[in-house]
């Protein structure tokens, strides 16, 4: 309460705002003696800055501003070349220890709430606080002067000097207690003295440092800035009066964090860091990789313990031991450090390396695939497939293929391969022929009954997910989208050719959007497009391996199988194969396979220039009776044939102006006039003179046709361009380039131009094909003018009039208009010329029909005699003519 009142005295004595005189210095000096503790706690409890009235910094102030030991400057580094900087980094093994002491040196004075040990030698400078308590309370701060006594105010002085903290308190304590009655003291360090120790040696700044007299050897180093590179750890000498009286091994405290040597410092005291002695470098798979310093008569066993033991995946059995012999060369030990006896001496600059046991297992098994838990497991004698696989829904994945599985086994010591099947449902139930007897490093292969990525993720991706999860997971995968494709303008990819523009500086790019438009419809699956655990990726290593293995002795164990089978392609002969095990892997029969029938072509006697057919009935294979169960043999193909006659849900589209329009499934062989008369007929406002027939596989050869035109058109452009520069009757480039943009997205319609009236009374026949599509207009009543006139339009059919009146109608012919070359697109797709120049030439009114389009092409002088303008334009008009016609319906 004393301290506290004094405390609060003096802030009102200090407070200007309240009285107008300040402190006496004596108040001031009797707050000062407060010990630091109380003083700070005093100031935190009245929000009071102790440094306004001390004139210093708290404690931890000064700790946080007086550094102790700062990062040493770094040397100024040499530019590096592209080569170094991007060189791949190679770990190398560095000194043990010596990062710890990597500083920079600056003054140590530590804080004055350190706590001080009872074993502290009070000596000459040391500030002692001595409080009495009792029935009077009193402070003194008294300094131990030269002659090592304290003077206590009322009492005789003390001889302190030389005695440890503890035998000072008890000797002030029985002082006070003899000489005052009622009083007892509290006796406390405050100020510490300051001494002066030398660091030399292989220290990193040697020199004399002025230290606290707490100071111990590590607290030196640390001063000193720790040691120079080529510093001794393990035999750090304290001198004093000349003589050793400690020798400091760091490495017992870093690795065992013993202290016992890490005395306290005296005035005067030298700390000597010798040069270091015997380095031994330990590398690889240990858990504290680095060069080591040995003393004299250390074991392997200790500098292993130093390198904190091997790791478990270390092969201890041949450690790589790196050392220069007496002959100035170098050789290599192999060493076994497996046992309790390692027979080996550690010599100074050898280099030890513990490299990786072999990732092999052994003694086990593997499953591979479309497994709940892929993984190696643990084998032992007379273990079975179901031992492993237990249960489908426990141990396989939703989209495992529960017909076909393989099981891969090495033969020898060159890891040759051979291949058992088996039919993983009955192998699960224990059935003798598939539940095979599993072999050390086995493995099981487990395949998707998908082939294709995307059919997967929709036959699974919403199995027993309810609207709202997936409409969240559609959403999940449309972010996924955007953030590749933003990814790929950022990496300077296009992405794919539906999205590029068309660049009217570039006539090549056209082309290729020409020719995508004919690839477009293959179904092609890029390796990316299959299924993860599919068998076009589960089998590629198998069969590498087996093709790899293939010698002279023994045949190259594959077979292949074609035709109607779900899965055709490639497989590996497996041991026993027979026919219904190939069509097994195969992922079964389509639907349209004939199984009255099939063949075998076999290589006969390795010649592969004579081989034999064998046809078999492909029903009694499958059920392994009479025999027909052919045993298969290397390189084998099997041809699965397609039922006679076969077709699977072939359609036709009607359109347009007949009765039931609609999507048709037709029949082998069915003709146009069957299905028209299936649909009702026409209806009353149908022009069947008219009509558009489109067919796929025209569409196809259109659409290569165009990609062709386009390649060439491109070509003579540049070969033109060559010839004549500069063209005063010449198109400019971008007339020229708009025809090729107009050529080049030009779809294919794949028309077939029929007279339907004929095909309706008979007189023609047309069978059908699947994707057949016809399109019957409403009748017409009007004429269209295209191409090189002033005004492209259309006009109300008027009978008599003559091509040249509906030219005259549009304006009249432009100046590149070939008028010599026009004609006349009829409504069933069908062109005529129209008779002009001859004086017994029919009337072209006669030729005219409503529906019609009028053709005025280009003059191909105004293309610098190109060959290919008048074919391109007229391929664009025709196309052009069809697709209106279409989509007018």
């Amino acid at each position: 309460m004393l301290f506290k009142r004094l405390f609060i005295t003096f802030l009102l004595l200090t407070s200007a705002s309240v009285l107008a005189f300040t402190p006496t210095a004596a108040q001031i000096e009797q707050f000062k003696k407060l010990p630091r503790a109380q003083q700070e706690a005093l100031a935190r409890q009245y929000g009071v800055d102790l440094s306004t009235i001390t004139g210093k910094k708290s404690s931890t102030e000064q700790i946080e501003q007086e550094s102790t030991i700062q990062p040493r400057l770094e040397q100024e580094k040499e530019q590096l070349t592209d080569e170094e900087r991007f060189a791949p980094k190679v770990d190398e093994v560095k000194p043990f220890g010596y990062d710890l002491f990597a500083g920079e040196p600056t003054s140590f004075m530590p804080s004055e709430n350190a706590a001080v040990p009872d074993t502290y030698l009070i000596g000459r400078g040391d500030t002692l606080n001595i409080n009495f308590y009792g029935k009077e309370s009193e402070s003194y701060e008294v300094v131990v002067d030269r002659e090592g006594r304290i003077s206590i105010p009322n009492l005789s002085p003390v001889q302190v000097a030389g005695l440890t903290f503890a035998e000072v308190k008890e000797l002030i304590k029985a002082k006070v207690e003899q000489e005052v009655i009622g009083i007892k003291a509290f006796v406390s360090v405050g100020k510490l003295r300051s001494i002066r120790v030398l660091v030399l040696g292989e220290a990193y700044k040697p020199g004399s440092y002025s230290v606290s007299s707490l100071t111990t050897v590590s607290h030196a180093l640390f001063v000193s800035g720790g040691v120079s590179d080529i510093a001794s750890l393990r035999n750090i000498q304290v001198k004093r009066a000349g003589k050793v009286v400690a020798n400091f091994d760091l490495y017992d405290l870093l690795i065992n964090g013993d202290s016992s040597n890490d005395i306290i410092l005296k005035p005067g005291d030298v700390v000597f860091i010798p040069s270091v002695g015997s380095q031994v470098a330990v590398e690889g798979l240990v858990k504290r990789p680095a060069i080591f310093e040995l003393k004299k008569g250390e074991t392997a066993a200790q500098l292993l313990k130093m390198a904190g033991g091997l790791k478990p995946q270390a092969y201890a059995k041949k450690a790589i031991v790196e050392r220069f012999n007496n002959n100035n060369m170098k050789e290599v030990l192999s060493i076994d450090f497996s046992g309790n006896q390692i027979n080996y001496t550690p010599r100074d600059g050898d280099r030890i390396r513990f490299n990786p046991v072999s990732f092999q297992y052994q003694n086990s098994i593997s499953l591979i695939g479309a497994v709940a838990r892929p993984g190696h497991y643990q084998w032992h004698q007379g273990k079975h497939i179901s031992d492993v696989l237990t249960s489908v829904r426990g141990d396989l994945l939703p989209q495992a293929d529960l017909g076909y599985g393989l099981l891969v086994r090495e033969v020898n010591v060159a890891g040759d391969i051979q291949v058992f099947q088996f039919d993983i449902a009955q192998a699960i139930v224990k059935a003798a022929e598939h539940d095979l007897e599993l072999k050390a490093n086995d493995k099981l292969f487990v395949f998707s009954r998908y082939q294709e990525k995307q059919a997967e993720e929709s036959a699974l991706a919403n199995m027993a997910l309810t609207e709202e999860q997936q409409q969240q997971q559609y959403k999940v995968k449309q972010w996924h989208e955007y953030q590749q494709r933003e990814f790929e303008k950022y990496i300077g990819v296009t992405g794919t050719i539906e999205d590029l523009k068309l660049n009217e500086d570039s006539a090549k790019s056209i082309a290729d959007i020409a020719k995508h438009n004919l690839n477009k419809d293959k179904e092609l699956l890029d390796p990316k497009d299959y299924a993860v655990f599919s068998r076009f990726n589960l089998l590629k290593p198998i069969i590498s391996k087996l093709k790899q293995q293939a010698s002279v002795a023994l045949a190259m164990q594959l077979v292949e199988i074609n035709g109607h089978v779900t899965y055709p392609g490639v497989y590996p002969l497996t041991v026993n194969g027979e026919v219904n095990d190939l069509i097994a892997a195969a992922g079964g029969l389509l639907e349209s396979a004939y199984t009255e029938q099939a063949e075998i072509t076999r290589v006969m006697d390795g010649d592969a220039s004579k081989v034999k057919h064998i046809k078999f009935n492909l029903q009694a294979a499958l059920l392994g009776s009479n025999g027909e169960n052919i045993a298969l043999r290397s390189k084998d193909s099997i041809n699965i044939f397609s039922i006679p006659n076969w077709q699977e849900n072939v359609k036709v589209e009607l359109k347009g102006e007949v009765k039931f329009p609609g999507i048709y499934t037709i029949r082998r062989g069915e003709t146009l006039s069957n299905l028209l008369e299936r649909a009702g007929g026409f209806s009353e406002f149908a022009a069947p003179n008219a009509a558009i027939f489109t067919r796929e596989a025209i569409r196809k050869q259109e659409q290569q046709q165009l990609a062709k035109l386009s390649e060439d058109l491109r070509r003579d452009i540049a070969s033109k361009s060559f010839e004549n520069s500069v063209s005063s009757n010449s198109l400019s480039y971008d007339e020229m380039n708009k025809l090729l943009n107009d050529l080049a997205s030009v779809e294919a319609v794949g028309r077939l131009v029929i007279d339907l009236p004929l095909i309706v009374e008979d007189k023609q026949r047309l069978v059908l094909q699947n994707g057949d599509a016809l399109y019957v207009p409403s009748k017409r009543d009007s004429i269209s003018v295209i191409g090189e006139v002033n005004y492209a339009t259309s006009h109300l059919f008027k009978k008599g009039i003559t091509v040249d009146d509906y030219i005259d109608l549009s304006g009249g012919l432009k100046e590149r208009a070939a008028d010599e070359r026009i004609y006349i697109i009829k409504a069933n797709g069908s062109v005529k010329i129209p008779s002009t120049g001859s004086w017994f030439a029919v009337n072209d009114a006669n030729t005219l029909e409503a529906g019609d389009t009028i053709v005025v092409p280009m003059n191909a002088d105004y293309m610098d005699n190109l060959t290919l303008w008048s074919t391109a334009t007229q391929i664009v008009y025709q196309l052009g003519v069809a697709v209106a016609a279409i989509s007018s319906i």
